[in-house]
């Protein structure tokens, strides 16, 4: 495009098998208020018998806004259709469409001017789910700035995001196609660890998130131990990029609570045993590397039982957590100490036999006692101070001052 403006965003389109629902997905990109002339489209279908490929054909050939499609054998998964189109990029941004998915009108204007305003690298842009669930908790506000290490935006990792272009070329950032689930999470959290920043936009519905009828969605695909696999490789980057701290404590919050966790949900107890122990022989070694107990203090008490349960390789005690919660009984709050330290006490409380120790069962976030509407228990401020390390040396600090100050001024200073 040596004679021609550079797009300020390239939507990437991996395709494959995605009629109908990639009428109305292109049909989006053309309806932006960004315009025609700021936007380039490259779309590969991978592989499609459906008429996919020859409806982006057609599409390219009237268009107004300049598209390119390749047609490629498939692939088996959707990172080498977004990387074929990620290295046929030429805007100042990209953005990962999924062909089932469709924009809101405004979404790349208003997530264009957001990360020119703000400089930031990746821009969240409100998402909405159509016949399916979708993330919700990082759309409270709007913002030109956020920590990763404090928000929510940790909780949405999939790559529908708008990312600036010369932070991937930069890092020579690429979807791994050697994972066939959960490869999308490993490239948006190095580009959230190592990018210039995160906007969210919240005031805006920017993405729509279809649920497919005929059930092909690709995030419902994979087997559990494909799903093991990305987990310890979200796990294993996280640790390779960030030092042991606080910082990584509250990242690793994210494939515990989100990942591993639910290959332990009620369910499981419907599964075969042998898949049961498979699960558990899976997990601990990502149990054994990772699982500290500064990252259990950052996860609610009914969760983080689970997960003791499985790094302590014990079905049984698991079982009986797991039956607990499906019959919706409500702990009783336990408070124990000076400092009246809330337990939950869920089963096996206070049975040392077991391996579970006290402080699995200690509120050290809000947490519900039971389901939301029923008691909520805050962590005492001892508990919630012990999580910050950085508050207590401050406060350390500050005492001391103080003190030296009061000293001096008391003994040193002349009277009047």
């Amino acid at each position: 495009m040596n004679d021609k403006q550079v797009p300020d965003v390239s939507v990437i389109v991996g395709a494959y098998e995605a009629m109908p629902y990639l009428i109305r997905c292109l049909e989006s990109v053309e309806a932006q208020t960004l315009g025609a002339d700021r936007i380039e489209i490259v779309a590969v279908d991978d592989g499609s018998t459906d008429g996919t490929g020859e409806y982006l054909e057609k599409f390219a050939a009237r268009t107004a806004i300049p598209t390119r499609v390749v047609r490629q054998a498939n692939s088996g998964g959707p990172s080498g259709p977004r990387n074929v189109g990620l290295g046929l990029a030429e805007g100042r941004y990209v953005f990962f469409l999924d062909a089932d998915d469709y924009f809101g009108e405004e979404a790349l204007e208003r997530m264009v001017t957001m990360a020119d305003r703000a400089a930031t690298d990746v821009v969240l842009g409100k998402i909405v789910g159509v016949n399916r669930g979708a993330p919700g908790s990082m759309w409270t506000r709007t913002a030109d700035r956020v920590d990763i290490y404090s928000s929510q935006v940790i909780f949405t990792l999939s790559a529908q995001k708008l990312f600036r272009r010369e932070l991937l070329e930069r890092l020579g950032l690429r979807f791994d196609e050697t994972l066939r689930t959960g490869e999308d999470a490993l490239f948006t959290m190095e580009a959230y660890i190592r990018g210039k920043g995160v906007s969210v936009i919240s005031d805006y519905t920017c993405y729509h998130l279809v649920g497919r009828d005929d059930g092909k969605h690709v995030t419902r695909t994979g087997s559990y131990a494909l799903r093991f696999e990305a987990t310890g490789a979200l796990m294993a980057l996280i640790a390779r990029l960030v030092p042991p701290g606080p910082k990584r404590d509250r990242l690793m919050v994210r494939p515990f609570t989100v990942g591993l966790i639910q290959q332990f949900a009620h369910g499981l107890m419907r599964q075969p045993e042998e898949v049961q122990r498979h699960k558990m022989e899976l997990a601990a070694p990502l149990m054994a590397r990772y699982w500290t107990p500064e990252v259990a203090r950052r996860i609610k008490v009914a969760e983080r039982l689970r997960l003791e349960c499985v790094a302590l390789g014990r079905l049984d005690l698991l079982r009986d957590m797991l039956d607990f919660v499906k019959a919706e009984t409500k702990p009783e709050v336990v408070r124990k100490g000076r400092a009246r330290t809330p337990y939950l006490a869920f089963p096996h409380f206070g049975d040392r036999s077991t391996g579970l120790k006290d402080a699995s069962y200690e509120v050290t976030v809000p947490d519900w006692v039971g389901r939301p509407g029923l008691e909520r228990i805050e962590a005492p401020r001892a508990a919630r101070r012990r999580r910050s390390p950085l508050i207590r040396v401050a406060r350390r600090i500050r005492t001391h001052v103080r003190t030296r100050w009061a000293r001096w001024t008391r003994y040193a200073l002349p009277s009047s």
